[in-house]
């Protein structure tokens, strides 16, 4: 299958198709998916349970069908993303504790944002760049080549400079884009990707997350904001000036403090508790908005893979 022909080819001619027809299919395809009750779909009902362990086994695989509709309108709305006009993606945008961001970027500033696999951050990065500042992320280098370039190119024409994860240099060419001026640099870091990761506690269980937030905040001084992203119905002229029944909310959270004394991986490590902390707790409000569809916890690792990773840090 030319999976990077079917994405470019969902990129050119969704924008295309009527909005409800769009959002009929996209439900449907994600209650088929959630019917079939395949790898995805049972990992992601491990994960909510564990956020939400007083949830009991009905109630989580309800849960879990909203959260693959929830899944299904992301890429819905990525792929319909650069025919949305500027006041499109204005009303389809609030947000939360914006003045945690705007504090810093209004004066000159960079902002470093911890955000994990929630809500639409394709949407919330169209909008930051004209409304916070200019925005520079990294991105995991897919397969095929092409794939990765697809996706470059979409999240640059909305305004999005990206850097590939992995690449020689990358932390290097952050720590230079925190330090050029106004600027917010998110970095979706719920899932390790690397052999650097850090364990935390997230709601009451071992995981293990990026360690990119917390160490480029303590490498440049930068606050560290957690940040949230959850869908929410419109209505009224709401709904009308955004063309779309659904919108999203971006909640920053406050900037989380680095702490004194410790090398420079204890600072990173107390660092990325701080900012999970407030993830979790946003976690157990909008559980079936992670998408989350692969493993997170510690417990779920396979052990001899997990102590090898450990091991590749230099971790005892």
């Amino acid at each position: 299958m030319d999976v990077a022909g079917l994405y470019t080819f969902a990129w050119r001619h969704a924008p295309k198709v009527p909005e409800p027809l769009l959002r009929a299919a996209s439900t449907v395809a994600a209650d088929v998916t959630w019917l079939r009750h395949g790898a995805g779909v049972r990992r992601l009902e491990a994960n909510y349970a564990r956020v939400r362990p007083e949830l009991d086994a009905r109630a989580v695989r309800r849960l879990s069908r909203e959260g693959m509709r929830r899944y299904f309108r992301y890429f819905r709305e990525a792929f319909t993303l650069q025919g949305f006009d500027a006041e499109q993606v204005a009303a389809r945008v609030r947000t939360e504790g914006a003045e945690h961001v705007l504090a810093t970027t209004r004066t000159g500033g960079a902002v470093v944002l911890a955000l994990g696999h929630t809500g639409n951050w394709d949407l919330a990065g169209a909008w930051a760049t004209p409304h916070l500042a200019p925005v520079l992320t990294v991105a995991e280098r897919l397969e095929p080549e092409a794939l990765f370039t697809e996706f470059v190119g979409f999240r640059r024409s909305i305004g999005i400079d990206v850097l590939a994860l992995g690449d020689e240099g990358v932390f290097r060419d952050l720590v230079r884009g925190v330090q050029g001026g106004s600027r917010i640099v998110p970095l979706l870091s719920d899932r390790d990707l690397t052999s650097g990761g850090v364990e935390v506690d997230l709601c009451g269980h071992r995981a293990r997350v990026a360690a990119g937030p917390a160490a480029l905040a303590v490498a440049t001084g930068a606050p560290l904001v957690p940040v949230g992203i959850f869908h929410e119905r419109l209505r009224g002229e709401r709904r009308r000036r955004a063309g779309s029944a659904w919108g999203i909310v971006i909640r920053f959270h406050p900037p989380v403090e680095p702490s004194d004394g410790g090398s420079r991986r204890e600072q990173v490590d107390r660092l990325t508790q701080r900012w999970v902390d407030a993830f979790g707790g946003f976690l157990a409000e909008r559980t079936e908005d992670w998408h989350m569809l692969q493993k997170v916890f510690v417990a779920d690792l396979d052990p001899d893979r997990y102590a090898r990773t450990r091991a590749r840090a230099g971790e005892a």
